[in-house]
């Protein structure tokens, strides 16, 4: 997550989403399959390296999880040295949802949690959601460049054209997991994404609240939402782990491992739900 010279949370306190729609009926039913725990984990404690180590670790990741020749890409991005990773699952439509997480860190501390805890968790959900028919083409995306300025994830957008600009749907944004249970922040959400996926935590019994974090920094969601895309970002801060952004503490010893796989949970049924024919979509932009 980029920082801002803030070092206020957006509200200082946490509380329950509460949810007015009803949960799902008793037929809906979600398709897919999660990976297990010790896979994740070990990608998880995967992180050691440079920013070029990490694009390497996260590419063979992918391949790894079955995503291979044309399906992944590597998109060189003016002024970086690491490219952008592109995953892509196709659907039977050419309707995009984007799920991001940037790969790259600062230099004081691991980067465990900024943000290797987002981006090694993307080759997973792409395993989550391969095995059966996809309404949506699913692109899977970590960006480069994103704690000097969103540079990865602005060069993205920037390399569309009005008409594949259109075609995204959704922009799923996870920044800073594992320090806790899943957070979402609301007011730079999209308020019907939100509310969908705080129905599936819910159905799950997941742990899901709010923090907001304007005063904090800002995520690749941002490159999108200038482009009226709609967004949901995903993280796990709250007023007493702050410090462990941009600094020493930031390395494995403060990922709560049985959360993230929570998380990890909760963002597979979620980006399956989101597939269903789109009903659970915002209107296109």
């Amino acid at each position: 997550m980029q920082r801002t010279r803030s070092k206020a949370l957006g509200r200082a306190s946490l509380f329950v989403i509460l949810v007015v729609s009803a949960l799902f009926a008793a037929t809906t039913q979600l398709h897919f399959s999660t990976v297990d725990r010790d896979i994740v984990e070990a990608r998880l404690k995967s992180y050691k390296g440079d920013d070029s180590q990490r694009e390497a670790t996260l590419k063979g990741f992918f391949q790894e999880a079955g995503c291979t020749e044309d399906k992944l890409i590597e998109q060189p991005v003016k002024g970086l040295k690491q490219p952008n990773i592109i995953c892509e699952l196709p659907g039977t439509t050419d309707s995009v949802i984007v799920v991001g997480a940037h790969f790259d860190h600062v230099d004081r501390g691991d980067g465990v949690v900024d943000n290797w805890s987002g981006a090694s968790m993307l080759p997973s959900l792409y395993q989550a959601l391969k095995n059966e028919p996809r309404h949506y083409t699913f692109r899977f995306i970590s960006f480069a460049g994103e704690e000097k300025g969103l540079i990865g994830s602005k060069f993205y957008v920037n390399s569309l054209t009005p008409e594949q600009m259109k075609k995204i749907q959704a922009m799923v944004c996870m920044d800073t997991l594992a320090l806790g249970p899943t957070e979402v922040w609301v007011s730079h959400s999209d308020p019907d994404l939100v509310r969908e996926l705080a129905r599936i935590a819910l159905s799950l019994k997941l742990p899901l609240t709010r923090m907001d974090v304007e005063k904090v920094g800002e995520s690749d969601e941002e490159s999108f939402r200038q482009h009226k895309v709609p967004t949901v970002t995903l993280h796990s801060l709250t007023q007493e782990t702050l410090s462990v952004l941009h600094g020493p503490k930031d390395n494995y010893g403060a990922v709560h491992f049985d959360d993230y796989y929570q998380s990890y949970r909760l963002v597979s049924a979620y980006l399956a739900f989101l597939d269903q024919e789109g009903t659970a979509l915002p209107a296109a932009h």
